[in-house]
């Protein structure tokens, strides 16, 4: 008898290799950024990319607020452009974080989605800071 999770054939290894390698390219997740966070070796822009009511109820200390929508060159202008941008949101239910990495790629910016959004941060205990 084979399983649902067995009648489609696993990738071999080759496929496998390529689609992961890809994958950490454009994610991370909440351990790793805390712990450049804590550790003082962060090395990108942390973004939190709700809208600023959101952000002034909870976010993560070391983010910077600026909305999905609110990306474009302008608003960029103060980071250096080989800057690696770290994006959030919501969580899992929620698509800003792509939006917001569509944008900083179309404009010619590294960037990598934080994967779980403050719902991740949250289940994994970290703290949460509030206010502007």
């Amino acid at each position: 008898m084979t399983s649902h999770v067995s009648a489609t054939k696993a990738a071999g290894a080759a496929i496998a290799t390529v689609h992961f390698a890809h994958k950490l390219q454009v994610e991370t997740d909440c351990w790793d950024v805390h712990e450049a966070l804590s550790t003082e070796t962060a090395d990108f822009v942390l973004l939190d990319v709700r809208g600023d009511k959101a952000f002034e109820k909870a976010h993560i200390k070391g983010a910077i607020s600026l909305a999905h929508r609110d990306i474009s060159e302008e608003s960029l202008k103060r980071w250096p452009k080989d800057s690696l941008f770290v994006v959030y949101c919501a969580g899992p239910h929620c698509n800003g974080a792509d939006k917001a990495a569509l944008k900083l790629a179309q404009l010619g910016r590294s960037v990598k989605i934080m994967i779980g959004g403050m719902t991740g941060w949250a289940d994994e205990g970290f703290a949460f800071e509030q206010g502007a």
